[in-house]
């Protein structure tokens, strides 16, 4: 599981609504596409918009 601070310095790279039909779950599969390119993508729910959210975590920079 992510930790917060990790999600919030993520880059978003695609958004899909909530409402895909039943069965239909194009924001993993987006993601999954990604990560075979080699790109740590996860999937995360934006719940204020209700979206859900393809992203990469921010790296830290410490």
């Amino acid at each position: 599981m992510l930790e917060v601070a990790a999600v919030m310095s993520a880059k978003v790279l695609e958004r899909f609504p909530a409402g895909a039909p039943r069965g239909s779950w194009p924001a993993e599969e987006y993601a999954a596409r990604r990560r075979a390119e080699g790109e740590p993508a996860v999937v995360v729910m934006d719940l204020k918009s209700d979206t859900f959210l393809v992203v990469v975590p921010g790296l830290d920079e410490d």
